[in-house]
């Protein structure tokens, strides 16, 4: 990969690495750090990477370095600072863009993640697959799984409207 390839990957891909990073984790610091540590990665293998297959590895490392950063923090952390209550949220209506926030929190972590790469970047289950060192049926699995249980906390639109 030329440094013009490596420039232009960085204006293409990094506003949505950084946004999916940051519906992942929801730490702008934080992502902002993971966006640079994955163009970081690339760059000291910038002659092994194809510019053709730039994307698919900028979303995979920054995928494995949330993964690796979520680990640590874990350690770090308490086990009980994380609540998850299923059919919590309050009954009034507090737009839909936040309760969507709040469904999604409540999901694990590789749910909430296959879930934004498909349904918010609109990735296909074969490259959400290869992100994720996945298959594509665990890809497809953890999708429906997280859909019903963002079906089961959010009810049906019409209650929220």
């Amino acid at each position: 990969m030329t440094v013009e390839e490596y420039n232009k990957s960085v204006d293409s891909y990094s506003d949505g690495i950084f946004r999916f990073i940051l519906k992942n984790i929801k730490d702008e610091d934080e992502a902002k750090d993971i966006v640079q540590d994955t163009y970081e990665k690339m760059w000291i293998r910038a002659s092994e990477v194809s510019f053709s297959k730039v994307k698919s590895y900028l979303f995979s490392t920054a995928y494995h370095t949330m993964i690796d950063k979520i680990r640590k923090n874990k350690r770090i952390t308490s086990l009980s600072d994380s609540d998850n209550y299923i059919g919590a949220h309050t009954d009034s209506y507090n737009g839909l863009s936040e309760v969507l926030d709040e469904a999604l929190n409540i999901l694990p972590d590789i749910q909430r993640s296959v879930i934004l790469l498909r349904d918010y970047e609109g990735y296909a289950y074969n490259e959400i697959a290869e992100i994720t060192d996945l298959s594509e049926s665990q890809v497809k699995v953890y999708i429906y799984r997280g859909r019903l249980a963002l079906k089961k906390y959010i009810g049906s639109i019409e209650a929220l409207v």
